[in-house]
């Protein structure tokens, strides 16, 4: 009996013991614990910082900023067109703002034909729902030609009932440096100078050299471009 009952407490003593080493080793565990967790990310924290194939962060879809502007698809596809420009030194392209593809000018210097040497700008303003609708196209020097009125417009067919989606800036350019080659007497704007190219060729001549060296033709008063 006593025996056992020695055993006993010798035991008890051995567990008390056991516990209080226990103890001290938790005591000392928080300092390694939170020296690492200053040092390192948790597995939550880096969890957070995974980008996901949503376009978010940890798995959860980015809502877009608001305030931010939808590309109308002129614009999507203007970028497309611009990239493909190819006017050669005939037609070069300007931008009167790097951050706005929509409007621009497009600079025309013919190298044969009755207006050679001279430029002749037009300004380009995309509408929001091309190529399902052509490009507004407007010529801001005077011009005397068939094709072209005192006020800008431009008679040109795939401006209107020609155009198709399929076509892009290129065919419009090509267009308009084609007018300066064979201008087209037959569907045109200015009437007069129409009809004296048609009737008249020698004096159309004449009309165009008067005009590119700021004289004044059929009442209208054109700027020296020459």
């Amino acid at each position: 009996m006593l025996r056992l009952k020695k055993k006993k407490e010798a035991a008890k003593e051995a567990s008390a013991a056991d516990s209080n080493n226990a103890t001290e080793s938790g005591n000392d565990t928080p300092s390694t614990a939170n020296s690492s967790t200053s040092n390192s990310p948790t597995p939550m924290d880096t969890d957070k910082q995974q980008v996901s194939l949503l376009g978010g962060i940890g798995g959860k879809k980015v809502k877009k900023q608001e305030g931010g502007k939808k590309r109308t698809p002129g614009e999507i596809r203007i970028q497309k067109d611009i990239a493909e420009l190819d006017g050669g030194s005939v037609a070069t392209i300007t931008f009167p703002s790097a951050n706005c593809l929509t409007t621009f000018m497009c600079h025309v210097t013919p190298d044969s034909g009755y207006w050679t040497d001279c430029t002749y700008t037009f300004t380009f303003t995309i509408p929001a729902l091309y190529p399902h609708e052509p490009p507004k196209v407007h010529c801001s020097t005077q011009l005397y030609h068939p094709n072209v009125n005192t006020q800008g417009n431009v008679c040109l067919n795939i401006l209107r009932e020609d155009w198709k989606p399929v076509l892009d800036i290129n065919a419009v350019i090509y267009g308009l440096i084609y007018l300066f080659y064979e201008p087209n007497p037959g569907d045109p704007l200015n009437q007069e100078a129409a009809r004296t190219l048609r009737e008249n060729k020698t004096q159309f001549q004449r009309n165009v050299e008067k005009s590119l060296r700021g004289g004044m033709v059929d009442g209208v008063q054109y700027p020296k471009l020459k």
